[in-house]
């Protein structure tokens, strides 16, 4: 059906309560903003300036995933942007049109255009690892065309210079390696009021509004609508042009974030949409409807205890694998849909902060009484632990009950964190209080974060001693004078050093810890797992699904059939300038806070796959289930159902060691087996005895002598290791 400009306009004034009558059986056209007029009005934001601020429901676990018009533009004076502020948990919020005419106000001069490109040049050329593979794999020559940009500088706009360069690195393919446009670009995100997500009915691929923010009154378009059409284009084809813009480094990545970047485009690696506003057809109760939305800037949230990837100070800051894009896409959808998990967020920073004070009283460097917990407070903070999670922005957790069964889930949003020990410690505290007999950890939509937080937890999940993935850098001159200059760098030395001679492109490669590192903590969680990825996934998602693979630790079950396929450790520029600082340091400081990013050094797989890089060839999955409506609008049930089929027909074992009595330079121990056909005793690094044994419990008497020793009970079925219980005999707690 066809709209004239005037119906839309005068829709536009009336809004949908005042539209009585108006109603036509097929299609209707309705403002998006009109319905928020009541909304923003009780919030105090002017009426008639209405926007997207408001709470949704948080589903699930409180995250923003199922667990978590027509008429021609009239050209518009150029005018002062105007404040629109709206009292909401979005803080406050711009249109984007208004954005725009602040960010026209911040421009480069032709020097700072030749620095930014100069310093791309360098880092692409110079420090790149996956040059070659790029150059190879998608047919680009990144270098020369920031050659010719080069020469240009001076004939294009600012607009048409941001474009060539996030062109430039996006025909890469790469989500580490980015140019970051400056203020007021770098640390904002434009928006929908709502999030559309794909799913498959009777093989055919469709997209549903999954989520809008709560406020949003409207009689037809809410969750469960199905849209088709973006713009008068059909949405297969709508997403599929957004897709051709995106990173991704396989057909399924990019298309996975031309889906996301729909209704969310953080615009720190991308150009503002080209239009103000947005007309969606949708299908509710079979007829087909028309809305429009007005585009929206904000600043998202961070976690309270987020680690900054530009933070000098942490050593955590260089040992990172990430997304940001999808990073920055994750706490937006919180931020829109999940206000309640910001909430607990908070609730749980607050108790980890009296906590640490509760430890300090006990080491007699207390606080003042004030705050100090009361006892009513730890029960409350006991009854919080047993919901919630300590680092809630990283993991959620819940016990499922399906038809195969009962069992546990974990929910692990991101992996960026400052530390790898309290990430796996927090892992362990979860997964103690879940069933025992089968495990289903998601890890969709997760773009990474510390490497070694994903290679420590391999440990707890197989009897398995854990290889880490390589890390490989490029050889050339200044990857070389890195090496020569960091200490922590020195390994890779020699080898960049010898391709003079050799003609080798890559260095040798070397863990970032040594593979000791990832061992310490042994097996912890003794029932079988499976692991639950998308498209969305990278970095070290892809390297924890990679080493989880490579380490027959369970199956992989995904919703999508690749991974983002990251397999690089990123450093920005600020770190870089950090690592070589002064007048001489051929990393110059950019203007208006732009930035790059770079993947340094680049992984390679271990096990049957050792040497395949990760990097654009991802991890495929074992099983795929496409998503269906149920799981978008049901806390993700059928994905669920699938994956614990998967673990119904896998075997769990159960190793339980306690610790009875230590005399005369022996422990006595009572071992609790099921599904174990054998036990090896090994004290200090070294074989003691052996014996069969069968479901139910064995009293054993281990020689130590007279010190403490390292003790580590290995269980066997089939002539296979499948469990292992590590100790150490004299500590508190055992096992």
């Amino acid at each position: 059906m066809d709209y004239d400009k005037t119906a839309v306009e005068e829709l536009d004034v009336v809004g949908e309560n005042g539209n009585e009558g108006r109603e036509n059986a097929a299609s209707q056209v309705v403002s998006a903003p009109d319905a928020m007029l009541e909304l923003e009005a009780s919030m105090g934001a002017p009426v008639g300036e209405p926007g997207i601020e408001e709470q949704a429901a948080a589903k699930d676990d409180g995250h923003a995933d199922n667990d978590h018009a027509e008429g021609e533009a009239q050209a518009k004076p150029r005018r002062k942007p105007r404040k629109r502020p709206v009292k909401s948990i979005l803080g406050t919020t711009v249109m984007l049109d208004d954005f725009l005419l602040e960010a026209d106000e911040r421009q480069f001069d032709i020097r700072d255009r030749a620095r930014v490109v100069d310093q791309a040049q360098l880092l692409l050329e110079q420090l790149y690892v996956h040059l070659p593979l790029k150059r190879a794999m998608h047919a680009v020559d990144p270098v020369q065309r920031l050659k010719l940009l080069r020469r240009r500088l001076g004939t294009l706009s600012e607009l048409q210079f941001s474009r060539e360069m996030l062109s430039i690195f996006t025909e890469l393919r790469d989500l580490h390696t980015n140019y970051l446009l400056p203020d007021p670009f770098r640390n904002r995100t434009a928006l929908l009021p709502f999030l559309i997500e794909e799913f498959y009915e009777d093989g055919t691929r469709k997209y549903m509004v999954s989520h809008v923010v709560q406020g949003f009154r409207h009689s037809w378009f809410k969750p469960g609508v199905v849209v088709t059409h973006w713009n008068g284009t059909p949405i297969e084809r709508a997403v599929e042009l957004n897709a051709e813009n995106q990173m991704g480094s396989n057909p399924e990545a990019r298309h996975a974030r031309g889906v996301e970047a729909m209704t969310i485009r953080p615009l720190m690696m991308s150009i503002p949409p080209d239009e103000e506003w947005v007309m969606v057809r949708y299908l509710a109760k079979e007829e087909p409807h028309d809305i429009r939305f007005q585009w929206r800037v904000l600043v998202p949230t961070y976690a309270p205890e987020s680690l900054d990837p530009n933070s000098i100070g942490e050593i955590a800051s260089y040992g990172l694998g990430y997304d940001a894009l999808t990073e920055t896409a994750r706490r937006v959808k919180k931020t829109l849909f999940a206000p309640k998990a910001l909430e607990t967020e908070q609730r749980m920073s607050a108790l980890n902060d009296m906590r640490v004070s509760s430890d300090m009283r006990q080491t007699n460097t207390a606080p003042a009484a004030s705050q100090q917990p009361k006892g009513a407070d730890e029960r409350a903070a006991a009854r919080e632990l047993k919901k919630h999670s300590t680092l809630p922005d990283i993991f959620a957790f819940r016990t499922v009950e399906t038809p195969h069964g009962e069992f546990g889930y974990i929910r692990l949003w991101t992996f960026m964190v400052n530390d790898d020990v309290s990430f796996v410690d927090e892992f362990i505290r979860i997964v103690e209080m879940l069933p025992q007999n089968g495990l289903i950890i998601d890890v969709r939509a997760n773009g990474g974060g510390l490497i070694t937080a994903g290679e420590r937890l391999l440990q707890v999940l197989t009897p398995r001693t854990i290889e880490p993935c390589r890390m490989q850098f490029i050889n050339t001159p200044l990857t070389q004078f890195l090496c020569e200059k960091i200490e922590w760098l020195s390994p890779w030395h020699d080898s960049i050093e010898q391709a003079v001679e050799t003609g080798s492109a890559f260095s040798y490669g070397f863990p970032i810890k040594p593979a000791e590192e990832n061992n310490t903590l042994g097996q912890r969680y003794y029932g079988p797992v499976v692991l639950i990825v998308d498209a969305l996934c990278y970095s070290t998602t892809d390297i924890f699904a990679a080493g989880f693979q490579d380490h027959n630790i369970g199956k992989i079950l995904g919703s999508s059939g690749n991974m983002g396929a990251g397999g690089a450790n990123v450093w920005t520029h600020e770190l870089l300038r950090h690592l070589v600082p002064g007048p001489h340091s051929p990393f110059r400081e950019l203007p208006n806070n732009a930035s790059f990013r770079v993947a340094v050094r680049r992984t390679t797989r271990i096990g049957e796959r050792s040497g395949v890089p990760v990097e654009g060839l991802g991890v495929t999955p074992d099983e795929l289930h496409h998503m269906t409506a149920n799981d978008l609008l049901n806390k993700n049930e059928d994905l669920i159902n699938r994956a614990a089929q998967l673990l119904a027909e896998m075997r769990a074992q159960t190793l339980d060691v306690k610790f009875l009595a230590r005399e005369n330079g022996t422990v006595k121990l009572t071992v609790t087996t099921k599904n174990i056909e054998r036990l090896d005793m090994w004290v200090g690094g070294r074989p003691q005895s052996s014996l069969d044994v069968g479901d139910g419990k064995t009293m054993l008497a281990v020689a130590l002598g007279k010190r403490a020793k390292r003790i580590e009970v290995r269980g066997f079925a089939n002539e296979e290791l499948v469990a292992v219980k590590k100790f150490t005999v004299g500590a508190e707690e055992i096992g």
